[in-house]
């Protein structure tokens, strides 16, 4: 049984479904090329829902939102007390035919129950999934709840979706104790009477709020500091009403402190703590009473060029203020990264995505979305965790990133740098770096182990012992040397240094694989509906026929390695035998050469690039082509026509450029561009780490 839709609703309060329709619409982002989401009941009009806003925003959906929502909740009191519940279901069906038409798969997400308890005797969120012929996913809440009461609401919850005719897809049980989170799921195992259940452990953080919450919930006023600050999770809050020694002793690592404006001692003390190495780091202080700070003290807080503490003031009294920072309901923002991070990290961790997926209907291979890209990147990554070297740990970038890739589990994260400044520059930014390494590139015994190690392999090439070390003071040196010595699996730099100080010593130390002469790159060119490679823009001038016929080859490999079945085109500006010329010629021989090194790939030149992408000119110019008209891997004749293209392309379709992928080094070393963002470096990390998954080390 096929279903193009699934709805995901809360069994009971503070169940967390917003945390399981994020995994699951991710999950469907990664197969399906077009999914909308839908809310049939919402709070009211006057605002829009924080749910469908969210996803929209986060997922990058190009819906309308009211194509997303049905009606407000009083609507449907209204309806039901009128008898007339039949004129609502059939305009909910209605917007959902209307989704379906456009998109491939429907992420429906269900109304607190609770909400209408005390108005009907069954469940709405039921009624409307049985009425739009969905498949239900129930969400259980298992805060507080033993191993039996879970069961048996498991069991229960069955029973009344079967009863009320809705196919039960599967539940998820949300905010288990992790604890007892393994007897649960084997008594689970024994006792399911052919359910599906997936079990999703508490995590404190989720339940805490974000600066930015609760400074929307007090209607604070902004007075220092960043936005992007706004997105910490505070752990807790403290009311200075004690004297300047006492406070210290009592606030935490990510205490929010809430202190009159005119308490000068404690806001400087805070100041202090913020920045001292051995003291704890506060998220924030709230100035209550709406008493601002002395403008000295202001001129003074000013002062701190970097990183100040964020400061917003309110004009309740610190004990008022405390008593609504207890009634700021939790919740995922679109900003919350550390929030969404750990959300999708714990779906991840919790659910078994190959069983889930079997229960919806296959996407058509030949679809390929940038989404759907990028998400089997991080999927095929997880598979077979590498160590990846990070050398540029000043870069804020490169610890945001180290962040997602460790909490999400994309790979295991060493840095180099100092760990004590690391860790204090971490919780000034509030990052939390959870299992990453931290390597000390002026350890004096592994520069000295490196050097001499680097001396031997180039001493015949007139390197000497002095300038070996000198190289290993380079953090590129260093990193690539780990690499080849087995401490890490992988580097990724370029944040901060030129593609040259990334390249030369993967050149010098790591060398080419066995049967390849040259180092290429490619780009993966994420269109609308399919991704495409292209090589190489970044690194050779001009290739000879020998040099391009190994580039083409190396694409095809890594094409193959990504998942995207490789159909090679040689480009230039003449198709089949019309054209001729030194350049035509190069290309000519390029296609002998690769074809004669591997007849078991599809190569096609000289081909021109119409022919090589669109079927209708394909059949035309090339028609018996099994490549024209259909190629995956575009080789360019030279860096001009490459780098120009890939940069038109992107440009112009607004397409989404991964890259440049190095290929043909013994072990994967990458290049990052000095502008990339963070996301960029999340994703050459997960492809670092694809790459080192297929290397053997000889």
């Amino acid at each position: 049984m096929q279903h193009q839709s699934i709805y995901v609703a809360p069994v009971e309060p503070r169940s967390g479904s917003l945390l399981v329709s994020i995994g699951i619409m991710e999950m469907l982002k990664g197969h399906y090329e077009k999914v909308a989401f839908f809310r049939p009941i919402i709070a009211d009009g006057s605002k829009e829902d924080e749910s469908v806003t969210f996803m929209l925003e986060h997922f990058g959906l190009k819906i309308a939102y009211e194509a997303c929502v049905g009606f407000e909740a009083g609507r449907y009191v209204e309806a039901f007390a009128q008898n007339r519940q039949e004129e609502l279901l059939e305009a909910l069906i209605g917007k959902l035919s209307t989704l379906h038409e456009a998109y491939d798969f429907v992420l429906i997400e269900g109304y607190p129950r609770e909400a209408f308890s005390h108005l009907f005797d069954f469940d709405i969120n039921l009624a409307i999934a049985r009425n739009l012929g969905t498949a239900y996913i129930p969400v259980l809440n298992a805060h507080g709840k033993s191993t039996e009461q879970i069961l048996q609401e498991l069991q229960i919850t069955d029973e009344i979706i079967r009863q009320e005719g809705c196919y039960h897809l599967a539940s998820f049980v949300n905010r288990c104790n992790p604890k007892t989170l393994k007897s649960l799921k084997e008594r689970f195992e024994k006792e399911k009477h052919n359910l599906n259940a997936f079990f999703i452990p508490e995590h404190p953080q989720l339940d805490r709020p974000t600066l930015s919450e609760i400074q929307a919930h007090l209607d604070a006023k902004p007075l220092a500091g960043e936005p992007k600050d706004l997105q910490r999770i505070v752990h807790g809050y403290k009311i200075a009403a004690m004297g300047a020694e006492n406070f210290l002793a009592h606030i935490e690592n990510h205490d929010l402190v809430i202190v009159p404006g005119d308490r000068s001692e404690i806001i400087m003390l805070s100041l202090l703590s913020y920045y001292g190495r051995n003291h704890p780091n506060i998220a924030a202080i709230v100035l209550s009473g709406g008493i601002e700070p002395h403008s000295a003290i202001m001129a003074l807080i000013e002062d701190f060029e970097a990183h100040t503490i964020p400061m917003m003031l309110v004009e309740s009294d610190s004990y008022q203020t405390a008593l609504r920072m207890e009634r700021i309901p939790p919740r995922i923002a679109t900003g919350s990264t550390q929030k969404i991070t750990l959300a999708k990290a714990l779906f991840d961790e919790a659910v078994d995505k190959e069983k889930l997926r079997s229960l919806f209907r296959k996407q058509p291979e030949e679809i390929l979305t940038p989404t759907m890209f990028l998400y089997r990147l991080v999927e095929k990554a997880r598979s077979d965790k590498q160590r990846i070297v990070l050398p540029e740990s000043d870069d804020e970038r490169i610890l945001r990133a180290a962040e997602i890739i460790t909490h999400r589990s994309i790979a295991d994260i060493t840095l180099l740098g100092n760990e004590e400044q690391i860790l204090h520059r971490c919780k000034a930014l509030g990052i939390d770096l959870g299992s990453v390494q931290i390597a000390d590139p002026n350890d004096a015994a592994m520069q000295e182990s490196f050097a001499q190690r680097f001396y031997e392999m180039r001493k015949a090439k007139g390197l000497t012992l002095n300038a070996a070390r000198d190289a290993m003071a380079h953090l590129s040196y260093f990193a690539t040397m780990m690499v080849y010595e087995g401490m890490a699996d992988g580097m990724v730099s370029g944040a901060t240094h030129t593609t040259a100080d990334t390249i030369r010593p993967a050149l010098q130390i790591i060398k080419t694989s066995p049967g390849v002469k040259i180092v290429s790159s490619v780009f993966f060119m994420c269109l609308d509906t399919r991704v495409l490679v292209y090589g190489d823009c970044a690194v050779n001038l001009d290739p000879t026929a020998e040099e391009l016929a190994q580039i083409a080859i190396s694409s095809a490999d890594t094409a193959k390695q990504f998942g995207i079945d490789p159909k090679v085109a040689m480009l230039s500006y003449s198709t089949g035998s019309s054209g001729h010329g030194p350049d035509v010629e190069k290309v000519r021989r390029a296609t002998q050469l690769a074809q004669q090194m591997r007849p078991d790939l599809l190569i096609e030149g000289p081909i021109q690039y119409d022919a090589a992408i669109d079927e209708e000119v394909a059949r035309k110019k090339l028609p018996d082509s099994k490549v024209a008209g259909h190629a995956t891997v575009f080789i360019f004749p030279d860096l001009n026509t490459g780098n120009n293209t890939y940069k038109a392309v992107q440009r112009a379709t607004g397409a989404l450029a991964i890259g440049p992928v190095l290929q043909g080094l013994r072990l994967p070393v990458n290049d990052l561009s000095r502008g990339c963002s963070v996301d960029d470096i999340v994703n050459t990390v997960a492809i670092t780490a694809i790459q080192a998954q297929s290397k053997v080390r000889v």
